[in-house]
């Protein structure tokens, strides 16, 4: 199999990045190749389905611009594909005044990134959210929510009307380069193109290793674990409801968040999954749990944060410590509101020296493009970090 671009990848950053190509270059053909027998079927398929309007990201950054340009993108092609969505709004809530410097800090970094945001009192967030406690908040009316697995499944049929393919199927198990291109070996055959993107997310890493590149990082899962509310409980969340997230983690914190189809999802924590698509507690890879604790940004990381591991472990055990954790946001929130819903992995690129990597990560080689960090807001980002990787192959088809 021959092809101009080979994607490896079917989540949402690699369908996006092939419907872009197949825009900038009609005539060219591309091949998305998939390991599991469907589209998004890991990070895409358990996300949240928020549309993230960039308030929280550093500007300038590649999230940031990212973020801001995709959400529009995203938003244009629901509305042109018939695709449900809602600008619904939501609320980042200070529990109380010590949170208060890190909203203003958040609230600046809206403003500094163009998003239409306003602080709030207590009164106005009691009229937007009115079980949710806080002392301040910020209103971010531009942020939504859509199903993301239907927006990567009707990209599918946008490559494959183009003329591409999306192979099922297809892990890639080794990237052989030679003078005009790269050929990708799979299971179901091996595809040659002259050039190669790897959105592999939670597979990114050893995806980049095959390809000749180092990516200076190691994608270390984190396990996300949420609760749907009963529907006798859907009054006590309107929209989408968060916490002012710690400014030293990339993560967002316990929330509430309403879901195109009317349910509302609770959470999430994150603990160390045991298994890059260790969705369950017990379910175990050896090789990723092996590889995962001896590499040392992990161990470096662990030492550093092992207080807040802790704390997360133990409200994936103890559903009362899940429960109290979201009453900060909702008072009036119990556990019998609650059932367990299916959790998620976040692929999160660890630095050697344990640092979280909190920006986008992208590399370039000379017939290579390897995503080797793509976490939250990606998927709003998706059509935009597709064609900024579009953009960058641009030279190499003209």
């Amino acid at each position: 199999m021959t092809f101009d671009l080979v994607v490896v990848g079917g989540g949402i950053v690699g369908l996006a990045t092939a419907y872009q190509f197949t825009q900038r270059f009609p005539g060219k053909h591309v091949a998305v190749l998939e390991k599991e027998a469907r589209v998004a079927e890991h990070q895409t398929g358990h996300n949240s389905g928020v549309l993230h309007s960039g308030i929280y990201y550093k500007p300038g950054s590649l999230k940031a611009v990212n973020c801001r340009a995709g959400k529009r993108a995203m938003e244009a092609f629901c509305a042109e594909e018939g695709i449900a969505h809602d600008i619904c709004g939501k609320v980042i809530v200070a529990v109380t005044d010590a949170d208060l410097p890190a909203l203003q800090r958040i609230y600046e970094r809206g403003v500094a990134n163009g998003i239409r945001c306003t602080l709030i009192d207590k009164s106005r967030l009691a009229e937007l959210e009115p079980h949710a406690a806080g002392v301040k908040a910020i209103h971010v009316p531009e942020a939504g929510i859509v199903n993301y697995r239907q927006v990567c499944e009707r990209l599918a049929e946008k490559v494959r009307a183009a003329g591409g393919e999306v192979v099922f199927g297809a892990k890639v198990t080794a990237v052989h380069h030679h003078a005009d291109g790269v050929t990708a070996v799979t299971p179901v055959g091996a595809v040659t193109a002259k050039q190669l993107v790897n959105c592999g997310g939670l597979h990114s890493d050893r995806v980049a290793r095959l390809t000749g590149q180092d990516p200076g990082a190691k994608i270390i899962p984190f396990r996300g674990e949420y609760f749907t509310l009963k529907p006798s409980a859907h009054k006590l969340c309107r929209n989408l409801i968060y916490p002012t997230p710690d400014p030293q983690f990339p993560f967002l914190g316990v929330h509430f968040t309403r879901m195109i189809d009317g349910s509302v999802e609770c959470g999430p924590n994150a603990v160390l999954a045991f298994g890059r698509e260790g969705y369950k507690f017990f379910a175990l890879n050896p090789r990723d749990l092996l590889e995962t604790l001896t590499y040392g940004g992990f161990i470096r990381m662990a030492l550093q944060h092992w207080r807040m591991g802790l704390g997360e472990m133990w409200r994936s055990l103890n559903k009362a410590a899940f429960v109290r954790a979201l009453q900060r946001l909702v008072p009036e929130i119990r556990a019998e509101d609650m059932e367990p819903a299916p959790a998620g992995i976040r692929a999160q690129a660890v630095a050697p020296d344990g640092g979280l990597v909190d920006d986008f990560l992208i590399q370039e080689a000379d017939r290579v493009v390897n995503v080797c960090n793509a976490p939250s807001p990606a998927a709003t980002a998706s059509l935009q970090i597709g064609s900024t990787i579009v953009d960058r192959l641009t030279p190499r088809f003209t």
